[in-house]
Order: C-alpha cells, then structure tokens, then sequence
C-alpha cells in the first residue's frame, strides 16, 4: 500500500440551522454516495485544518472547526476517517469541484438524513447531530 493510500481522511460535519450539509461524489466510493465534505489529512495539517480546507474547495463554503467528533477506520472505505464538528463563518455553498463534487444538499436531521445516509451514521456523529440539530 503506498504512503497516499494510507493517508487518513478528515470530514467535516456543518451545521446551519437545522440542517447539515452533504456532498454527492462525482465518484461513489462503493455504497457511499452522499457523504460529508472529506479528503486526506496533508502531512503539514492537523484533521481540522484538513476538514476546513476541503469544505472550502469542494463548496466554497468557509468553516471553522470546532471539536473532533470522533475517529474510525469507516467500515465501507477501509479508511481511518476524523469527523469534525465546524461552524460555517463565510460564503455560500455551492458545488466549487465540480471534478469531485456532483452536487451538493443541506439535509434535515429526522426527514431528509437517513434518505441521503441510508446506513446510518458513525455514533459520535449522529450524537452531534442529535443534539445539533434538535436544539
């Protein structure tokens, strides 16, 4: 396995209102379509200035990480995955990669979640999400 492959990955989980934000892959990573905003943790970076980056590249959205939720080797990508918590501070998101990102949504906790995340989600996340978005 090469360095790039093992590199971790660091998503960021946005809250606005009542609502968290999600990303479709261009590219489906098996059964993930619709996930958070995610890419590789840089060798200079720490998983929340990782996650802050690629939510701005991939929406144009400009975060502030807040606290790691939790970390996992996620059981469908193989992948050691850091979720962190980030609060927008600036721009609009709108679909900035359009080489990786084929769309872009803000989903509800009860109704919309689980239709984009059908296999639920990490149990620290949907913690978070509990409380964040039923507040």
């Amino acid at each position: 396995m090469t360095v790039e492959a093992q590199r971790a990955v660091a998503a960021a989980v946005v809250v606005r209102g009542e609502r968290v934000l999600l990303v479709r892959r261009r590219v489906a990573e098996g059964a993930l379509s619709w996930q958070f905003p995610a890419g590789k943790i840089e060798s200079e970076e720490t998983p929340g200035e990782a996650a802050a980056r690629e939510t701005e590249e991939e929406t144009g959205l400009l975060v502030v990480p807040q606290s790691v939720l939790g970390q996992r080797v996620h059981p469908m990508t193989g992948r050691e995955i850091h979720y962190i918590a980030c609060r927008p501070v600036g721009g609009q998101a709108v679909v900035a990669s359009a080489d990786e990102v084929a769309d872009l949504a803000w989903a509800t906790h009860g109704g919309e979640l689980p239709q984009y995340v059908p296999y639920g989600l990490f149990g620290p996340v949907q913690n978070y999400l509990d409380e964040a978005l039923l507040s």
